[in-house]
């Protein structure tokens, strides 16, 4: 950053001062502060006669006035960064510190260039998004299947693994939030999950979230489950939503494993994404599931043209035809996925199938599936639907 950021602190009452300011960077390079005010009245008041870049705000912990404050500054000023300084326990309060719009929080005591590279961080991001970052957003594929036991989390993986396999950036999310089982499909150990991460201080970005990605040999960065069904209910959907356009912002592709049914997670995954890849079987309970779920798709106003149908186990004989499928759903399957009995072994084994079976009829479907979904051009995530029919769609789930 060529510019001197000229930063105002604003120490809010109940805090020690002295520990505010021995954390602060000096004055020197491109943060520059130009004031440090006691009480965020008078903060805001020389807020309003003075030029500045990045606001810095010091609390004690849990404050009302603080959250107003900060929503007030955003009002304000929308492009200027706002950082959080908590010098006491920051628990329940950092949600509600990024939900008003701050961009960063920061637990002291820290030390200097910790804090200074905070601050620079979120000036960075904040100056990104204002030149239109978000725009260039990868596509995100949701992988649906409103029955459990389709075949998601092997098409999910193996989607994952064909697309990286490619020389691209792929990252995987497992949104299976109580049972999970991408990392184990892929022989991969939990050592940080989606858990870790929401429990994590700070902005939610590019950086921060690749600390928690697992990689797999095949180059696949994947962000696990949660690894006890209790730690779910932490991951909340503004955190998905932050969580996403981290990953999209720092990869090719996107590919989320979604459990079966419309949560209020998958919905919010649906209304981010580009693509939704929604799985069946030839079983007659499996395609009325599919063809309901073709129908909420319908309801939230999502464009069939980016709905691709994932026929799993395709060649059963079960006395029902591809042609019955078509008759169900109303249309024919993009890709119809082959029987192999080598599928269960390779992910009893933790391996997936395009690996170890790279001349199998299973493998070269995946590899028709990441065609497809390579060769649709990015665009703009689909509209969230009509207030009226979301609330109906989550009073569903």
């Amino acid at each position: 950053m060529a510019q001197t950021i000229k930063t105002l602190v604003a120490v809010d009452r109940d805090v020690h001062r002295d520990d505010i300011v021995s954390s602060l960077p000096a004055s020197a390079g491109d943060i520059e502060i130009t004031g440090i005010v006691d009480g965020l009245d008078e903060a805001w008041r020389l807020m309003q006669e003075t030029a500045n870049d990045l606001l810095v705000i010091g609390c004690a912990g849990h404050s009302e006035r603080v959250l107003l404050f900060i929503e007030n500054a955003i009002r304000d000023r929308p492009s200027r960064p706002v950082v959080v300084l908590c010098q006491g326990s920051p628990n329940g309060f950092v949600q509600r510190v990024f939900d008003a719009g701050a961009d960063d929080l920061v637990r002291l005591p820290e030390s200097r260039d910790s804090l200074y590279f905070a601050l620079q961080k979120a000036v960075a991001r904040k100056q990104g998004l204002s030149a239109g970052g978000t725009t260039d957003l990868s596509p995100l594929v949701c992988v649906l299947g409103p029955k459990g036991g389709t075949g998601k989390t092997l098409i999910a993986a193996n989607l994952g693994v064909t697309l990286a396999q490619k020389g691209l950036r792929v990252a995987a999310v497992d949104l299976d939030l109580q049972f999970g089982d991408l990392g184990l499909s892929l022989g991969l150990v939990p050592e940080q999950t989606i858990f870790d991460l929401s429990r994590a201080s700070g902005a939610i970005d590019a950086e921060r979230v690749g600390h928690y990605l697992v990689r797999h040999e095949s180059g696949l960065n994947v962000l696990l489950a949660p690894s006890r069904p209790d730690q779910a209910s932490v991951v909340t959907v503004e955190l998905l939503r932050e969580v996403y356009n981290a990953l999209r912002a720092s990869h090719d592709f996107v590919v989320v494993d979604t459990p079966p049914g419309f949560t209020p997670e998958v919905i919010a995954t649906i209304d981010s994404s580009n693509e939704v890849v929604l799985v069946g079987m030839l079983d007659a309970l499996s395609l009325k599931n599919t063809k309901l779920g073709l129908e909420t798709l319908d309801l939230m106003g999502y464009d069939r043209k980016n709905v691709r149908i994932v026929l799993n186990r395709a060649d059963s004989r079960v006395g029902i035809s591809t042609e019955d499928v078509k008759a169900v759903l109303g249309r024919e399957p993009d890709v119809l996925i082959p029987s192999d009995r080598e599928v269960p072994r390779a992910l009893n084994e933790g391996s997936a199938i395009v690996l170890t079976r790279k001349m199998s009829g299973v493998t070269r479907a995946f590899k028709e599936l990441a065609a497809i979904v390579e060769s649709k051009p990015a665009a703009a995530a689909a509209a969230p639907p009509p207030k009226q029919q979301r609330r109906l769609l989550g009073r569903a789930s």
